[in-house]
């Protein structure tokens, strides 16, 4: 079945990019539920990441191919068709193919410290894009799903306090380890509710999701910013909250890092209601949704496990829950 896959998709690509591959490998470690990765080699020895998107929109593609074309540094622009489009379109979903820049991830390192200067770099030089007419039609506005997000997260709490399958120990797991954040999810619902004025800035392009798993390394200091599915028009502190401690417990940002990105970045004021709002944003929606993916009985056990320690991680002392909830009570002062 996964070699009838691949030689159809194979096909595709040869029909829209013109395109004779000889490998197509998929990629599984992906978090997007939503679309299929292959890297995939042409007879010729070049690589490309080939990707079939069944959901969200092409502004991703859009908003990459405008960065590169403005030369903006760490972009991997995308191929076009073979009549000029950004993407092909096979059974309703988006078949896309951008050079495959990397086989090295920035959370298996190294990153040197010119590495994390040209982190900075590119999200400056993104943020410093002006904002066109086709990006402000393609981009939605960053934070405002907040809504639904914390609508998610109060029927995930409800869902986990009456629960109805007391003998799933993982899901008797996830609501011990509700219970013991409930202050804190009370305080990032109300936080994120009481400051959403406040997310309103200067809005310029950014990434959404520029954390390090969508980074990868070169030689000499390259990096390469990737999957911008998520790509919104927002305040800078839609992306710096990524720099800030970063938000992935199993690779907080140090001290040291964090300066090497804010040199490489320049100057910046960074608003501390802003960086606390999308942060709490995000961590509800972290939070609901792999909670969600591990209460879903139709999951595989080795998914709902992966999606459990996720959630584990982001309400440990370094998770993105708790630095949200520091940075929302930092905002009223020393506690006392």
């Amino acid at each position: 079945m996964a070699r009838d896959v691949s030689r159809q998709v194979a096909g595709w690509v040869r029909a829209d990019f013109g395109l004779d591959l000889s490998t197509l490998d998929e990629v599984t470690d992906g978090a997007d539920e939503h679309a299929r990765l292959w890297r995939a080699r042409t007879s010729e020895g070049r690589r490309y990441a080939v990707k079939l998107s069944g959901g969200g929109t092409p502004a991703g593609l859009i908003v990459t191919a405008h960065l590169a074309a403005q030369g903006v540094p760490g972009i991997a622009a995308p191929l076009r068709t073979l009549d000029g489009r950004l993407h092909g379109d096979r059974d309703g979903r988006r078949l896309s193919a951008v050079p495959w820049v990397s086989d090295q991830r920035a959370l298996d390192g190294p990153m040197t410290e010119a590495h994390w200067h040209a982190y900075g770099e590119v999200l400056a030089a993104v943020h410093a894009v002006p904002v066109t007419d086709e990006l402000a039609r393609a981009l939605p506005a960053g934070g405002d799903a907040y809504p639904s997000i914390v609508a998610a997260t109060r029927d995930v709490a409800g869902r986990l306090r009456d629960r109805t399958d007391p003998g799933d120990p993982l899901v008797a797991e996830l609501a011990a380890t509700w219970a013991s954040v409930a202050d804190r999810v009370t305080t990032l619902i109300r936080g994120v509710e009481r400051l959403a004025a406040a997310r309103s800035g200067p809005a310029v392009v950014c990434h959404g999701d520029s954390h390090l798993g969508n980074l990868l390394l070169g030689p000499d200091g390259q990096v390469w910013l990737i999957d911008w599915d998520d790509a919104v028009l927002a305040p800078p502190e839609c992306d710096l909250m990524f720099v800030v401690g970063g938000v992935l417990a199993f690779a907080p940002i140090t001290p040291a890092q964090e300066r090497a990105v804010r040199a490489g970045y320049g100057a910046s004021d960074i608003d501390a209601a802003r960086l606390a709002w999308f942060l709490a944003v995000r961590a509800l929606d972290d939070l609901s949704d792999w909670t969600r993916q591990a209460l879903d009985r139709a999951g595989s056990p080795d998914d709902r496990a992966t999606a459990a320690r996720i959630v584990r991680g982001l309400v440990s002392p370094v998770g993105l829950v708790t630095l949200a909830d520091t940075a929302l009570r930092d905002l009223d002062g020393p506690q006392h």
